[in-house]
């Protein structure tokens, strides 16, 4: 595979180095999977333990947990989770449901983000442009934003009217009408279970609370993906690839080196890794630590 590096065509990886890369693995997937859903059993039985003084700290960690499913999400979009297309399908569409991210419509959206990155017409990321003020900053990281959109699509999908999202071609939307129908009733009835067998608080304990608390974490994570790259279709310098520890790559799935996925979407996250030694030298947008970053973009809003 080779990518457009500002117009013109350079190869990067060869043909044979890709193609190594690219192996998928349903027992990988299975790994990393199992790893998260222990990280949520954890936490959950965290906030089941608590008492008044620790149940939020409780639900910020299991939110920041539920957040980052984000990750399995993202890479069961693109068919690399498993090697099984069903398992793909299966586990992400499920995966989603707790921050109301419906599959197949985010499918639809991160497709058209990845054929269009950083254009600003056409990249669906840039509807809404990155925080140029302080204030702005503080409502994306407060994630009302995202909330506001999501009851919106959920809206528009039980109504069957997708036409406000002009990345949705015709002959998708029926499907993913479904699937948003479908996801309204699943979470509805999880709800109403969770009521019924434990308690009325249940909801609010183990999802609306912490899905609050979690979920900004996740908007100063995706922040830093691509805002203050280069406007145009160099995959080396529109796209950042932060260097973080290892707890931050186990927790979203190896999508910190993310410079390697937008140039290779086929390459798996437990593969990223030796992407990212492959080509190092060459990323034009390179990070050390999300943190130093945010503190950076801070000083630059208020400056």
């Amino acid at each position: 595979m080779e990518a457009a590096v500002t117009g013109v065509t350079e190869k990067i990886l060869t043909g044979a180095e890709l193609r190594g890369l690219s192996v998928r693995s349903d027992a990988r997937g299975a790994i990393r999977l199992g790893v998260h859903v222990l990280m949520l059993a954890a936490s959950g039985w965290l906030i089941a333990r608590s008492g008044p003084w620790t149940i939020v700290p409780a639900m910020l960690l299991l939110g920041v947990v539920q957040a980052a499913l984000f990750a399995p999400i993202h890479e069961t979009m693109h068919m690399t989770a498993f090697r099984s297309r069903r398992a793909n399908t299966l586990v992400g569409w499920l995966v989603a449901c707790p921050s109301l991210l419906n599959w197949h419509f985010y499918q639809a959206f991160h497709l058209a983000h990845h054929r269009h990155t950083q254009d600003p017409e056409r990249d669906p990321e840039l509807a809404v442009l990155p925080p140029s003020t302080l204030d702005a900053y503080l409502w994306r990281v407060m994630a009302l934003p995202y909330w506001r959109t999501r009851l919106q699509v959920l809206r528009d999908g039980c109504r069957g009217d997708l036409s406000a999202y002009p990345y949705i071609v015709p002959r998708a939307a029926p499907r993913i009408v479904r699937s948003l129908r479908l996801m309204a009733a699943f979470v509805a009835a999880c709800a109403a279970l969770s009521v019924v067998f434990v308690g009325w608080w249940a909801p609010l304990v183990f999802w609306i609370g912490p899905q609050m608390l979690g979920q900004p974490f996740l908007r100063l994570y995706l922040l830093t993906e691509h805002t203050l790259c280069t406007m145009d279709d160099n995959g080396l310098t529109n796209t950042r690839t932060t260097l973080t520890n290892g707890a931050m790559r186990l927790l979203m799935w190896n999508m910190p080196f993310h410079t390697e996925h937008h140039l290779y979407p086929s390459i798996p996250f437990h593969r990223l890794p030796d992407a990212h030694a492959a080509i190092r030298t060459r990323l034009g947008a390179l990070q050390d630590g999300y943190t130093r970053w945010h503190v950076g973009f801070v000083r630059t809003l208020r400056t």
